[in-house]
């Protein structure tokens, strides 16, 4: 009997190319949908929920982005390797959106203050961080880049997103605890942790089967 992950394993290129453009414009909802709010005035509090929406879209991108490698290895769908690159795109095209907000609604484009304010507030610091580490792996995500650093040393680089990852939900968690709402950081938490963990795991059987 044919396994059920089969038909997802063997798609064609034109399909795969489907599902790419798929992704593509639906990862561009949030964005839509914020627009649409902003322009209708639906929001009570504007720049809370642009806030607040682009940073938690970031951490979904982050998760959606980490758990490509585990589901490829457990669905034995390798194909959705062609996705990561630009799920991660996604991910700081977010992150860009609410540290935009951060700096152009709170700050007003004003860098001195802005610093200012991310050395005296712990979760804004930890975002912050986190969006500059993101910079990097943003700019390397070219076919050509991976070529000019090498393939080893291009995939070192990326692996910042483990650190950035935990970092995003550091920053979100810091944040929600003033509120006393914890929800949702333990959510996020979990399954970053699961998504971590899992690679540890991974790496610990591949070490003991080395002679």
């Amino acid at each position: 009997m044919k396994s059920a992950t089969a038909p997802l394993a063997a798609l064609t290129a034109k399909q795969i190319g489907g599902i790419k453009a798929a992704v593509f414009v639906l990862a561009l909802v949030p964005l839509a949908k914020l627009v649409y709010l902003v322009f209708m005035g639906a929001l009570v509090e504007p720049l809370q929920y642009i806030t607040r929406n682009t940073g938690d879209w970031t951490l979904y991108f982050l998760c959606i982005t980490l758990a490509i490698t585990p589901l490829r290895r457990l669905a034995k769908w390798n194909w959705l390797l062609k996705l990561r690159r630009m799920l991660g795109l996604y991910a700081f095209f977010y992150g860009l959106l609410h540290f935009t907000t951060f700096l152009w609604f709170d700050h007003f484009f004003d860098v001195a203050e802005m610093l200012k304010d991310v050395a005296k507030r712990p979760f804004i610091l930890v975002g912050f961080i986190a969006f500059v580490l993101l910079i990097p792996l943003a700019v390397t995500s070219t076919n050509a880049m991976v070529k000019r650093l090498g393939g080893k040393n291009w995939l070192w680089l990326h692996r910042l997103v483990y650190v950035i990852a935990p970092l995003g939900v550091l920053h979100y968690w810091w944040m929600k605890s003033a509120k006393h709402d914890l929800a949702q950081p333990m959510l996020f938490a979990g399954i970053v942790g699961v998504l971590l963990l899992l690679r540890v795991w991974w790496a610990r059987q591949k070490a003991q089967k080395l002679p």
